[in-house]
Order: C-alpha cells, then sequence, then structure tokens
C-alpha cells in the first residue's frame, strides 16, 4: 500500500523546512502534501526554496479555517490508500519515525496508528491533548466516509477520530518516537502562562462540542450497520473520560 503524508501548518515557518525535507527524503514513493491553512508568516517563502530540492504538492488556503479543516482537505487531495499526518512543528524527526507510524498498517495489524515522543509518560488512550497533538496514520478509505465531520468539527476532531475508531471495534495502536520533539513558538516567560491558558481554550471548545462529537460518532456508527446498544454505551463512556479531563484542566488552569 502506498502512502500520503499530510503535513497542516500555520505560521510554522521556523520548523516546516526540515520537516517537509524529512517527509520527501525518507519517504521517497510518498505523496507529500502540505496544506497551509492561511499562514500569515513566511512559511510560503520558506516552502518555495524546498521546490528545487523535493517534489511535494503545496496548497494554500486563503484564510484560516483550523487544523481540522485543513487535515480534511489534505485527505480530499490525496491518491493513496494509507494517510499519515505529520505536524509541522517537529524536529529529529527521522526515517525510523515514519517506519514505526507505517508499518502497523502496511503488515495489516492496525488500523489507526497514534505517534507521540518516547519522552512523553501519558495515559494515550484518555488525554485528548496528547492525542491531539500526535502524528496519526489510516486508511484514506476509513476517513472518506467522514470528512465532513472532520471539517466542521474544529476542536476535537482528534478525539472524534480516535472515539470513532474505537468505537467501530478498529484496531488503534500507539507507537512511542524516540527523540522526536516538538517546538515551541514562544520562548519567554510567559510561555507556560500562554500554554495553560491555550489549554483552557481548546478544554472549553471540546466541552461545547461534547453533544455534538456524541451525536455525530452514534450517527457515523448505526450508519455502518454494525453496531449494538453496548457499542453507543462505550462511545458514552470513552467521552466521559475525555470530558473529566478536559474539566480537570481547566481547573487546573485556573487555580494556577
Amino acid at each position: 500500500m502506498k502512502t500520503s503524508i499530510i503535513v497542516c501548518t500555520y505560521n510554522e515557518e521556523e520548523t516546516i523546512f526540515n520537516v517537509v525535507a524529512s517527509c520527501c527524503k525518507h519517504n521517497p514513493d510518498a505523496e507529500v502534501i502540505v496544506v497551509d491553512d492561511g499562514s500569515t508568516d513566511e512559511t510560503e517563502s520558506v516552502l518555495k526554496a524546498l521546490v528545487p530540492h523535493y517534489h511535494f504538492e503545496y496548497l494554500k488556503l486563503p484564510e484560516s479555517h483550523g487544523k481540522s479543516y485543513a487535515m480534511a482537505c489534505g485527505v480530499e487531495f490525496a491518491s493513496n490508500e494509507i494517510v499519515l499526518f505529520i505536524n509541522a512543528n517537529l524536529v529529529h524527526l527521522r526515517k525510523d519515525h515514519f517506519a514505526a507510524m507505517l508499518a502497523p498498517i502496511q503488515n495489516q495489524q492496525a488500523d489507526m496508528v497514534i505517534g507521540n515522543p518516547a519522552s512523553f509518560t501519558i495515559n494515550y488512550g484518555a488525554d485528548p491533548y496528547e492525542t491531539a497533538m500526535s502524528e496519526k496514520a489510516m486508511l484514506r478509505a476509513d476517513l472518506l466516509p467522514i470528512l465532513n465531520d472532520v471539517k466542521e468539527i474544529f476542536f476535537g476532531v482528534e478525539a472524534f477520530l480516535t472515539i470513532y475508531y474505537q468505537a467501530l471495534g478498529k484496531r488503534v495502536c500507539h507507537q512511542a518516537l524516540n527523540d522526536l520533539e516538538r517546538t515551541e513558538r514562544k520562548t519567554d516567560s510567559q510561555t507556560v502562562r500562554l500554554r495553560q491558558e491555550g489549554d483552557k481554550e481548546i478544554a472549553n471548545a471540546l466541552i461545547s462540542n461534547f453533544d455534538l462529537m456524541m451525536k455525530r460518532v452514534q450517527n457515523n456508527i448505526q450508519n455502518s450497520q454494525n453496531y449494538t446498544q453496548s457499542t453507543i454505551s462505550s462511545v458514552q463512556l470513552q467521552l466521559n473520560k475525555y470530558m473529566k479531563h478536559l474539566k480537570e484542566r481547566i481547573t487546573n488552569v485556573e487555580t494556577f
């Protein structure tokens, strides 16, 4: 099975060059698609400097619609069986990271692979923040029926995808990606506070989206004609876990 690598970016001028170069260099047979979600920095200029060295597709959205919309646009454009989402703010992205993400699907051992830096000691199955930031690989055919939901959910799309896959009984695999790191756009003394405020904003948005996510997951499961009431109950329990983590995150920020 061939792979389409989708890199969604928004104002990542400092890291986008090396991320796209790594995707192309280590995956010569893959289709590399960069979806620019209306960046206002020098992202486009940086990518133009890559054109003489590597082949990739560049989709520039006229304005920012959010990561989930950019992800869906990448899937629509992709032409291969496997789609691999790579974040644009990574450093130390190596060949073995791609292999770790793709091998379980290529070997038919998983339907979705979620990868995070190995230094992250979190509960991947329960924490919506680490699920949201992670790299992901899955079959394009599994995403096509739910692309409209992916576009419209905006905040919480990663939680939606993970719960949707689990509810359908699909195999979700978690991979630790050694030495991989994510960069922060701000490095001054306000970084911690800004990150916490960002967490609070995302948590509130996810909570407001709770009913929407639940309804859409249920609808998609029922449309698959492969569900039971226990499946719906399992989805509800999983979403309740997400809600608990979100409320805890808001409480931690407010008491900081």
